[in-house]
């Protein structure tokens, strides 16, 4: 029986034995889970640390960015202003030039030429030799003894003793009172009938008929043409006014009359790049449509301040040179 007892013991004395041979195993288990969080926490870290790193570089890319576009809008704001005030410059000049232009027409028109702002009108003596065309004063200040009906007063004489027609000084004023461009204003209606159509009539009958749009759209050029301007080439017929094709270096065919002569002008139309080759004959009657439809149009614009004699003369001066022009006198070119 003791020795039961002892056995009993000795059995009971291994429990704890047995306890403390287990912790080994249990402690055995925790050191390869601490290592895999270690891998973990070590993994996180540095991806913690490239994110921070990739945050702050892209943040300085921001900042940097934004410094750029700052100094470029600067820079373009500075350009803008500089184009603005170089842009408000030269409209302040363009103004001064218009003015000084509307005073030249106020001042300055074809029947009483301002001698001191149109210096090539002065004398040989005091503006020196020049080349080119003058026009002459006009006589508008002399005025024939006649009473018109209309204007309700009398028109005072001038040296050459003219005489004014009544109906047309009536119909002038009548439109001086509503000017416009307007064929069938009496007025007008009377200087095409008896200038204007005649002295464009020309035997190319087309082309005339284009010369005399152009020239009451105010769209037609007229070119003078230099010697070395004109090879021998050939180009195409309607442009010299040859029917052969080929161009002479300075006699050639008019294109509006059709005559062989020395043509040293060319007229264009409008925007077209075709140009026409005209006689001085030819040139003298449409310059001579050109001054009076100049006129009238100062007139409408309200550039030309004078009474109505003096304007209603000097059209009759310009329609005087349509009437000489379409019989054929022109001025002689040097």
């Amino acid at each position: 029986g003791g020795r039961g007892e002892t056995r009993g013991g000795a059995g009971g004395s291994k429990g704890p034995a047995g306890s403390r041979g287990l912790s080994p195993s249990t402690q055995r288990c925790h050191p390869p889970e601490l290592k895999l969080k270690d891998e973990e926490c070590e993994r996180l870290s540095k991806v913690r640390e490239q994110l921070e790193q990739e945050l702050e570089e892209l943040t300085a890319s921001l900042f940097e960015e934004a410094h750029r576009m700052v100094r470029e809008a600067n820079t373009k704001q500075a350009a803008s202003e500089k184009q603005l005030k170089e842009a408000r410059g030269k409209i302040d000049m363009l103004q001064a030039e218009v003015t000084a232009l509307k005073t030249l027409v106020i001042t300055s028109t074809p029947a009483s030429p301002n001698r001191e702002l149109h210096p090539q009108l002065l004398s040989p003596t005091k503006a020196g030799p020049r080349k080119g065309h003058l026009r002459h004063k006009s006589t508008s200040s002399a005025l024939c003894p006649a009473v018109c009906p209309v204007a309700g007063h009398i028109l005072t004489p001038d040296k050459e003793g003219k005489e004014v027609d009544t109906t047309l000084f009536a119909e002038f004023q009548a439109w001086r009172e509503s000017p416009t461009l307007d064929k069938t204003s009496p007025f007008l209606e009377r200087v095409y009938r008896e200038d204007v159509g005649p002295c464009l009539d020309f035997t190319m009958q087309e082309l005339s008929a284009l010369v005399r749009a152009a020239v009451e759209d105010n769209t037609l050029t007229i070119e003078p043409v230099a010697s070395q301007t004109l090879p021998a080439v050939k180009v195409a017929a309607v442009e010299c006014g040859r029917t052969n094709g080929f161009r002479a270096p300075i006699d050639t065919t008019c294109a509006l009359s059709g005559l062989a002569c020395a043509c040293r002008h060319r007229i264009r139309l409008g925007d077209s790049e075709s140009h026409y080759y005209i006689s001085p004959s030819s040139r003298a009657r449409i310059t001579a449509v050109c001054n009076f439809f100049t006129y009238i149009r100062y007139i409408q614009q309200g550039l030309v301040r004078q009474d109505a004699e003096p304007m209603f003369w000097e059209i009759t001066r310009l329609r005087k040179e349509m009437s000489l022009a379409k019989l054929g006198f022109f001025p002689h070119e040097a």
